[in-house]
């Protein structure tokens, strides 16, 4: 059985919604304030969270982000009547997996819980953590441990990203082809000195040791 958190502060629509989930065989807990529902969802393992955007308080944006940073990684679709791009971008950003519009149709909606379902619950943080370093993907900034509220490391659009790639896989020995399929389009060529070169780069700001050289297999980032 699929159990589902459902968060929505109009009474009316939470028990409607909740009623139409159940008639199809859901268990389903429902929340009406954020605070609930991070309560909840820290306790219980959901396969789907529907959230609602605009709550009283503390609000889906910030339940999200909450729940990620305490490494829950139900799959989460938030509903919300905010249609503009800024929003939806926003809830992406803080770790939400899909996005629906109010007014919607029961079906759209079990059709993307269905979609959420069949994917297995991964870590996916909002902030990326290794070798002493933090990197905020959404906010584009990068920090070393203990030091968020001091100057940012400065890197180019190019490290950013490569180095985004390296967090994202700690600890695992990269190709130079994987970075270039990651990083650069395919105007570059896979015999291209380019990877050696930001290697480089990234070495002098992040300190020599951060990534290693894994003769003929590639780079690793130290974990």
């Amino acid at each position: 059985m699929v159990r589902v958190l459902l968060v929505e502060d109009e009474a009316k629509l939470a028990s409607l919604l909740g009623d139409a989930l159940r008639q199809r065989g859901m268990g389903v807990d429902i929340a009406s304030t954020g605070d609930q529902a991070i309560v909840r969802a820290t306790a219980t393992e959901y396969d789907v969270i529907l959230l609602d955007v605009m709550l009283p308080g503390t609000d889906g944006f910030e339940v999200c982000r909450q729940l990620r940073s305490s490494q829950v990684w139900s799959p989460t679709l938030m509903l919300t009547a905010l249609d503009d791009v800024e929003h939806r971008v926003h809830g992406l950003d803080v770790g939400a997996d899909d996005y629906i519009v109010k007014p919607f149709s029961l079906e759209e909606l079990l059709a993307r819980m269905r979609a959420l379902t069949r994917r297995v619950a991964q870590p996916r943080p909002v902030r990326l953590t290794a070798a002493g370093f933090t990197l905020d993907p959404a906010a584009r900034r990068v920090w070393r441990d203990g030091e968020e509220d001091g100057e940012d490391l400065s890197l180019t659009s190019r490290e950013f990203a490569l180095l985004e790639v390296f967090m994202r896989h700690p600890g695992e020995v990269l190709s130079r082809f994987e970075l270039l399929e990651h990083v650069w389009d395919d105007t570059y060529e896979h015999r291209s000195n380019v990877i050696d070169v930001y290697i480089g780069y990234l070495r002098d700001k992040l300190g020599r040791d951060a990534i290693e050289t894994v003769r003929g297999a590639g780079y690793r980032f130290r974990a």
